[in-house]
């Protein structure tokens, strides 16, 4: 009962379909990718233990020469005649030593890039399903290194196991199992050495773990202060100082060498440990061995094999807690990938999510409710209609939930409540591919793929050719000033398109989603990088791209959005007025107060000085019908209503 009750209690994983079921612990994440390719992992433990068996049974191999050398009556080459059968027992485990190690180094040199691109392929396939919300709340590149640094520590992680510790035990096993044959006491020596050797090494890696993270976080601190002032090294020349980032620098430094002088102290004591265990094996088996070969319990040939094998367990032992401490390390690699990107997926496709095809664009809000998280609603019972083939702006404040009409319409947050449906389709139950393969985005600030001018836009169709590739980049003023560039089309744009302007990554992503071609176009001040005379010509673009599409605008400079048929104004999360641009100066309201403020065609931050206050949807003593109503009324969503000129009588008036 308690175990189902536990059961119960077990949060479940919430996987996008489609992706990889990546387990959400660090060993049973490494299980699955051994799973793979079990059998060259069997192969390569199969070859590491014969390697190891090998190397130690040569001091075995090697004490039936000598006892052999020792019992012979005379000094001549015939003893080697007699000795014919150990020296073949020595010359087979000298070959296979060699032979096995290589098979072994082999196998992993061509596996373990093959498992690294595995466990890459298989997270970044798992990453890419996250929601919006995860990525905004993640820096990419610290989601980058996590990736890599957990395909590094799956494949270390086992080279650990494989490599270092199976041979350690390979080693102790046989050498105990090769001194018990001489010797039972000898055995028990050295059994309860490497007990003791063992549990000491890991319990010192244990404590040393604290220390090296320090060291390496204080590593990894120095690195970022210093990346931090190159990267801003033009802006520190320019306010003159120079030497107060290397003073930064120094204090830096300061702190990274006390912490690396504490973990390199701590690692000297544990070399102590073992340099001092090491001597009392050394010295306690030939000490020993000495006293039973005196007594006669053993021959020269044992005495030999023993310090040979006390030797060998040395080399391989040697750094034992450096190997614990490694192994740690790797593992807590692949514990921070596996807790930060095999977590459950937010935002995922439903069961049966279909693949939509969207038609005619019409798009309905449908009492909507919507808000971020434990943070404020930002929608409220919202509903809205926005026939196929209109033309909408979106104007209010910063926070006025403009932006957050456009996300949910994406489908980058999913609602608390209510419906958003395109041609009657509610998007929840499009797969996602459908939908965003369908709408057309132009975001205010676009990122580039630091890849060829050409891919970037062909991003936009992948299918398409160069001649189309080009026509769209006409279209979007682009193909002058890339024909201007050394490379053409084939120039690279750097990192998130820093190699070109602002205006410049603009007019590429404008092509890009020419090209896309889809039925609903989203403007995110599309053009307010630009200087005036390219973005009127491309103002000319847009328009004829517009045509036959559903359009929305979000706009911020009011004179681009004067044009379209129909503008939406924002306040607090509410449609405060709807209608075109002069039925809605003709109002004499929110809008008309918004137009009349603006500064060089800009809203501005607030009104009358008062940040953020809500706008007034017709001003105190207006005659308008809608003001003396008094009645609240909810938003109509019929489509022969949508052109018609509405206020939300639910606003203060002054």
């Amino acid at each position: 009962m308690t175990s189902a009750s536990s059961t119960t209690h077990q949060p479940v994983q919430q996987r996008a379909p489609g992706t990889p079921v990546l387990p959400d612990t660090p060993f049973r994440f490494i299980g699955y990718f051994v799973a793979q390719f079990r059998w060259w992992y069997a192969a390569m433990l199969a070859a590491e233990t014969l390697n190891a068996t090998c190397g130690i049974m040569i001091p075995y191999a090697l004490s039936r020469v000598i006892k052999g050398v020792t019992s012979a009556q005379e000094q001549s080459l015939a003893l080697i005649d007699a000795l014919h059968v150990p020296l073949m027992i020595f010359f087979a485990f000298s070959i296979g030593e060699v032979l096995f190690g290589r098979l072994a180094g082999g196998i992993q040199i061509r596996l373990g890039p093959r498992q690294r691109q595995n466990v890459t392929r298989h997270v970044y396939h798992y990453l890419q399903h996250h929601s919006h919300r995860y990525l905004s709340n993640n820096f990419a590149g610290a989601l980058a290194h996590r990736i890599s640094e957990t395909s590094m520590g799956v494949t270390q992680t086992l080279w650990s196991l494989i490599t270092e510790f199976w041979p350690i035990f390979i080693v102790f096993s046989v050498s105990i199992a090769l001194l018990y044959g001489a010797h039972p006491s000898l055995a028990a020596f050295v059994f309860i050495w490497a007990v003791l050797f063992i549990g000491i090494s890991y319990a010192l890696a244990r404590r040393a773990q604290p220390y090296a993270f320090k060291a390496s976080s204080a590593r990894s601190e120095t690195t970022g202060q210093v990346v931090d002032s190159v990267t801003n090294l033009a802006s520190a020349r320019l306010f003159a100082r120079l030497g107060h980032e290397r003073a930064l620098l120094d204090e830096t430094l300061k702190r990274e060498l006390k912490a690396v002088r504490t973990s390199n102290g701590y690692s000297e004591r544990v070399r102590w440990f073992q340099f001092s265990a090491a001597a009392v094996l050394k010295i306690g088996t030939l000490y020993y061995a000495l006293q039973l070969w005196g007594s006669g319990e053993i021959g020269v040939a044992e005495f030999v094999m023993a310090v040979s094998l006390s030797l060998l367990i040395i080399n391989e032992a040697r750094n034992l807690s450096r190997r614990f401490l490694e192994f740690f390390e790797f593992i807590g690699n692949v514990a921070n990938g596996v807790h930060t990107i095999v977590r459950s997926h937010e935002l995922i496709d439903q069961p049966g999510a279909s693949p939509a095809t969207i038609r005619d664009g019409r798009i309905e809000f449908r009492q909507v409710d919507f808000g971020y998280g434990g943070e404020r609603r930002v929608f409220d019972s919202l509903s809205l209609t926005i026939p196929a083939g209109q033309r909408v702006g979106l104007v209010g404040f910063s926070g006025s939930g403009k932006s957050t009409f456009v996300s949910t319409l994406l489908r980058l947050y999913d609602l608390d409540g209510g419906q958003i449906l395109i041609d009657g389709v509610d998007i929840r139950t499009m797969t996602q591919d459908a939908l965003h393969s369908q709408l057309g985005l132009i975001p205010q600030d676009p990122t580039l793929f630091h890849r060829s001018l050409r891919e970037n836009i062909r991003y936009g169709r992948l299918e398409a050719s160069d001649a189309e590739v080009e026509d769209a980049a006409r279209k979007a003023h682009a193909h002058d000033f890339i024909l201007q560039l050394r490379e053409g089309y084939a120039g690279m744009v750097g990192e998130r398109g820093v190699k070109l302007s602002g205006g410049q990554r603009q007019r590429i992503a404008i092509a890009r989603v020419i090209l896309k071609d889809a039925p609903i176009l989203i403007l995110d001040e599309a053009t307010s990088s630009l200087d005036s005379i390219t973005e009127r010509a491309i103002q000319e673009t847009l328009d004829e791209v517009m045509k036959g599409k559903t359009v929305l605008v979000v706009a911020h400079r009011l004179s681009t959005i004067a044009h379209l048929d129909r503008i939406l104004v924002f306040d607090d999360g509410r449609i405060v007025e709807d209608g075109s641009h002069a039925e809605l100066l003709a109002l004499r309201g929110a809008y008309w107060r918004l137009w009349s403020k603006q500064s060089d065609g800009f809203l501005p931050e607030s009104i009358d000085g008062e940040p953020k206050a809500p706008l007034e949807a017709v001003p105190a003593g207006s005659a308008t019908p809608a003001a003396s109503a008094g009645a609240p009324k909810p938003v109509e969503t019929g489509e022969e209503a949508e052109r018609k000129p509405r206020i939300d009588p639910d606003v203060s008036f002054a």
